[in-house]
């Protein structure tokens, strides 16, 4: 898709903001609408209908405090409290904030969170799993430390019929245990993180409550395939993580100071890029918005 077909996409829409597209087959820009603008409840309407349309929306050259951040986010339904309170910030506990700073501002050499260098859907690892993602930008490393988003809509119609016959059906459990321990295992969940988030089972190919497309719904919380082996459910995944992630699907943000995005889990993957944690500078705070029980894609 081109990126004039993209723009098509705003035809004969009563949207009161433009729209630039970001990449040609999702993600698009919002021009001409602050984010107090966007919180109304009328225009938020028209935002809505953005989100949806490009899985992606950006506002550049913002200024986001916290309680207004945390405030937008609610506007697209309840907010994640996330178990690792180690992470919340701004004494506001649906804020997820991701720093490689010490109390004095400077680098502290240690990656604030490995897993998020990974393929990965938030809240996968909840029964209602994440709706939306709200991330803005503090402070930005000069050279890393980009998101990387993949179309998962695309992604499941660019698989073989082979790939598709391999997962219609199939479910995987999602584990925040286990892709915490495996990307951070010197800094585990404590029992009772643990207790609050048990492994559930996920269709890996999901309909979109509210578009109704079909999309894969995997990524690094994923640990095993119901009704399989281990090892060959490992496989799977690790496979099929790659085989939805082709290059061409894959737009990749560099951010600057100032920047909000808020991103579709239902329709799409993401991961972090890394930077030099000892002598450059990130902090970023995101809001997860809690949504439905996936649904299968698959209904005979």
């Amino acid at each position: 898709m081109s990126q004039a077909s993209a723009s098509n996409r705003q035809q004969h829409r009563d949207w009161p903001f433009d729209v630039r597209p970001l990449h040609q087959a999702f993600g698009a820009e919002i021009v001409g609408m602050t984010l107090v603008q966007a919180i109304d409840e009328k225009s938020f309407a028209k935002i809505h209908e953005a989100f949806l349309t490009y899985k992606l929306i950006l506002f550049r050259d913002v200024e986001l405090p916290p309680a207004t951040q945390v405030a937008f986010a609610r506007r697209f339904g309840e907010v994640q409290i996330h178990p690792m309170t180690q992470y919340h910030g701004y004494g506001h506990p649906e804020i997820y904030l991701l720093s490689n700073l010490d109390a004095d501002s400077k680098p502290n050499g240690k990656h604030p969170d490995k897993g998020t260098l990974y393929w990965h859907t938030d809240g996968s690892w909840r029964e209602r799993s994440g709706l939306a993602t709200m991330m803005y930008s503090e402070i930005c490393p000069k050279v890393g430390g980009e998101t990387e988003f993949c179309d998962m809509v695309a992604a499941y119609e660019n698989l073989s019929p082979e790939w598709k016959a391999r997962i219609r059906g199939k479910k995987a459990i999602h584990s925040l245990d286990f892709s915490r321990t495996r990307r951070h295992g010197h800094e585990p969940m404590t029992p009772e993180q643990k207790a609050k988030v048990p492994p559930v089972a996920q269709p890996i190919v999901r309909q979109h409550p509210e578009t109704k497309q079909l999309g894969i719904f995997l990524g690094d919380h994923a640990e095993s395939v119901e009704g399989m082996p281990y090892d060959e459910g490992r496989k799977l995944i690790e496979d099929l993580n790659v085989a939805a992630t082709p290059a061409h699907l894959v737009y990749a943000h560099r951010w600057t100071p100032g920047e909000c995005i808020v991103w579709d889990n239902r329709s799409t993957m993401h991961r972090a890029t890394g930077f030099d944690v000892t002598t450059d500078r990130r902090k970023m705070r995101r809001c997860t918005i809690n949504g439905d029980k996936p649904m299968d894609g698959f209904f005979d």
